[in-house]
């Protein structure tokens, strides 16, 4: 039998592969008296997918550790959050996570008995906790609300008041659920030092945070419900992983927003201590790493090819998701996978569809807008003011692009530099070539007219999100639908700013490296 772990090895687990820990003090005075007790919450919205094994394999850690671990189905969290569970979904969708949360803990070994399990609605529809929502809401302002959530709450230009409500609520089940810490991604750390500030202000202590970092999706940006192409889900067939891994960004040697390699970081290492890479024997047979930075350096070096990569994660993940398909392979488990999340139904003959009968918000984040590198340029053959442009976004394949860029920037300008891409538009042919996209450019207002392509930040990668600040939570539209003019509508607030900035409405364009800019048009529009 191993001995027991002191504090400090305890401390080493609980924190291992974070990005933050607001608290590092309390925590380990905490770990000197007695085991620390922990929360991890997740709202019941969109389906689970792979990613969830971060926060799990963290659980995994806490355990070992000796915490205390409570697990929150937050469902009137998903409900406050601009109803992205509508209430009569909202029980069926609490159970499908109940289902799905402890399959995949099961799948890597957590013992269920050892965790809590606990929904929102349990114990926040209570007399006391109501009172001390009203309390909070005597105390926050407005702004700081707002502020809190604008990486979580879906943000939307005439925003509800649940969703001003739902930091204060996370703030307070810190306090309902008594525990010493909560766990979360980076994304929620305005709320926990939201957390931080107004708890006091109600005589309750503050508690310890502690942040996993975003793991990127499969496309190189947020692992995300609402983008297929980004994550792998938990019931996905096997030729279904094999799909989506193909088509993962994993550029040789690139190892900044790659997917594959953060997966092998935060789940599969913790999991088992080591990863094997699966090679022919001519390119040197399998490979065993005992540490996650030998086989960054070694991919980083190409050493390591991206397909070797692939197919191991393909084969180590399959082993993870096999009980979970099993388990809701029964008829109870799949009947309640298919109600809890139905099929959108069309609109029967001379009915309106209820979905296109509502106001549609046109707001930044319904824009697919991406980093992207120019892998080529050529004229195009048929129009002597167009390029025909290849462009790495972070996809399996670059993109054909058509500019009209060959009377304003030189062809040697564009090779090989990082541009912004609009990459959900419908594709249309320019004179017989297939546009996938369009590069954003700033444009003089006056004459001569002038265009410069925008810049990202330096340091950028193909693939990157670009968004408008204060809306980096939502998630675009698959395809903007020309006839609804979405981007359009929007495009006509885009400007730059006197210190040469994109803007939409005097909110900045920013990457998570900083703001998108120009070289020299202030004033100029963008399109």
């Amino acid at each position: 039998m191993e001995p027991a772990p002191g504090p400090q090895e305890k401390y080493q687990l609980i924190t291992r592969n974070l990005q933050e820990v607001l608290g590092e003090e309390k925590l380990m005075s905490i770990l000197k008296e007695r085991e620390l007790k922990i929360y991890w919450g997740t709202a019941t919205t969109g389906k689970p997918h792979v990613a969830y094994f971060v926060p799990m394999s963290k659980i995994a850690d806490f355990l070992k550790a000796g915490c205390e671990v409570t697990i929150l189905f937050a469902d009137l969290h998903a409900y406050l959050d601009n109803m992205k569970a509508p209430w009569e979904l909202l029980e069926l969708r609490t159970r499908y996570y109940e289902h799905v949360i402890k399959a995949m803990l099961e799948s890597i070994g957590v013992p269920l008995e050892k965790l809590r399990f606990v929904r929102g609605t349990d114990y926040q529809l209570s007399k006391e906790y109501t009172l001390d929502v009203y309390r909070l809401s005597s105390v926050v302002t407005q702004h700081d609300a707002k502020k809190a959530g604008a990486e979580v709450v879906k943000q939307v230009e005439h925003p509800l008041l649940s969703g001003l409500l739902y930091p204060g609520l996370q703030a307070l089940d810190e306090e309902y659920l008594k525990v010493d810490a909560q766990f979360g991604g980076v994304d929620q750390r305005k709320i926990f030092t939201f957390a931080e500030k107004y708890l006091p202000s109600l005589g309750y202590a503050k508690r310890v945070h502690l942040m996993n970092p975003m793991v990127p999706g499969l496309t190189g940006s947020k692992m995300s419900s609402s983008e297929e192409d980004s994550k792998i889900d938990l019931l996905d067939r096997k030729e279904d992983v094999k799909k989506k891994l193909k088509k993962a960004f994993c550029e040789p040697g690139n190892v900044e927003n790659n997917g594959v390699l953060s997966f092998i970081k935060h789940v599969l290492f913790p999991l088992k201590s080591e990863f094997v890479v699966l090679r022919e024997e001519k390119w040197g047979g399998n490979k065993t790493y005992t540490a996650y930075e030998a086989l960054e350096k070694d991919f980083a070096e190409q050493v390591v090819h991206p397909g070797d990569l692939k197919n191991s994660v393909e084969v180590a993940l399959n082993k993870l998701l096999d009980p979970i398909r099993e388990k809701f392979n029964c008829p109870e488990l799949k009947k309640l996978s298919s109600a809890a999340y139905p099929t959108p139904s069309k609109a029967k003959p001379g009915e309106k569809s209820t979905k296109n009968s509502e106001p549609e918000d046109v707001i930044p984040s319904r824009l697919d807008i991406r980093v992207g590198k120019v892998i080529s340029v050529e004229k195009h053959p048929d129009a002597d003011s167009l390029y025909v442009e290849k462009i790495d976004v972070g996809e399996a394949e670059p993109r054909t692009v058509v500019s009209g860029l060959v009377h304003f920037v030189p062809k040697e300008q564009l090779q090989d530099r990082l541009v912004v891409l609009l990459c959900n538009l419908k594709p249309q042919k320019m004179r017989g070539v297939e546009s996938q996209g369009m590069v954003l450019c700033a444009s003089s207002v006056g004459e001569p007219r002038q265009v410069e392509p925008l810049d990202p930040p330096a340091g950028c990668c193909a693939g990157e999100r670009v968004y408008v600040e204060g809306y980096e939570g939502g998630e675009p539209d698959e395809e903007l639908k020309p006839k609804k003019k979405v981007f359009e509508k929007l495009q006509a607030d885009f400007r730059v700013s006197e210190d040469c900035v994109a803007q939409w409405k005097q909110r900045n364009f920013l990457t998570k490296l900083g703001t998108v800019s120009c070289k020299s048009l202030r004033g100029g529009s963008i399109s």
